[in-house]
């Protein structure tokens, strides 16, 4: 492995999403209907697995507690936290039902789920889309550069050109700190 090489595969993955202006337009769009939804008392769930649980938990926080300023907490939530809760509905149901069950609880028409999948092909975010869908929820999918089948889910895609599992988590975490300064800005102007 040559570090340099790594670096720049990175770079790469990031200049094609600043030439990608459909994807430069999503984000910006789901940044602000995002706003929206926090504005009028929604809330915005989050759900991955391994890594991508990682970032949904990282972004999650960003907005439920701070950004880049001081300002009152956003209504935002990562839904793997609960660790009683995930290895109960795994044990009885099935893993692909941890965030569908967490979605119906806890989700409200309007409100908007962010699933995260590298590869979009993730059974239980497949499902928890589904149930967001079908409860009028808006739905963001962030994958890699296929859309795996949450690129026919979902009501808006971002989705990373590149089919590398780490050069995509970096550009998704990259995606989560846009979408949470936007938030922040279009909420707070006054700031």
């Amino acid at each position: 492995m040559k570090i340099e090489h790594c670096i720049n595969e990175s770079i790469e993955v990031k200049k094609r999403m600043l030439e990608d202006l459909d994807l430069i337009d999503a984000i910006n769009k789901i940044s602000l209907k995002a706003a929206e939804i926090l504005k009028n008392k929604g809330r915005i769930l989050l759900c991955g697995n391994g890594g991508s649980a990682a970032d949904a938990q990282h972004i999650a926080a960003e907005l439920s507690g701070r950004f880049a300023f001081d300002r009152e907490p956003l209504d935002a939530e990562a839904l793997h936290v609960n660790t009683s809760y995930m290895t109960a509905v795994a044990n009885d149901y099935s893993y692909n039902e941890v965030y569908a069950r967490l979605v119906k609880a806890k989700g409200r028409a309007g409100d908007m789920l962010v699933a995260i999948s590298t590869s979009g092909n993730s059974q239980n975010i497949i499902n928890a889309v589904e149930v967001a869908k079908a409860m009028d929820m808006v739905t963001v999918g962030l994958t890699g550069e296929s859309g795996g089948k949450m690129k026919d889910l979902v009501g808006y895609l971002i989705n990373v050109p590149s089919n590398k599992t780490p050069r995509i988590q970096e550009a998704h975490i990259l995606v989560g700190h846009i979408f949470c300064q936007a938030i922040e800005e279009e909420i707070f102007k006054s700031r």
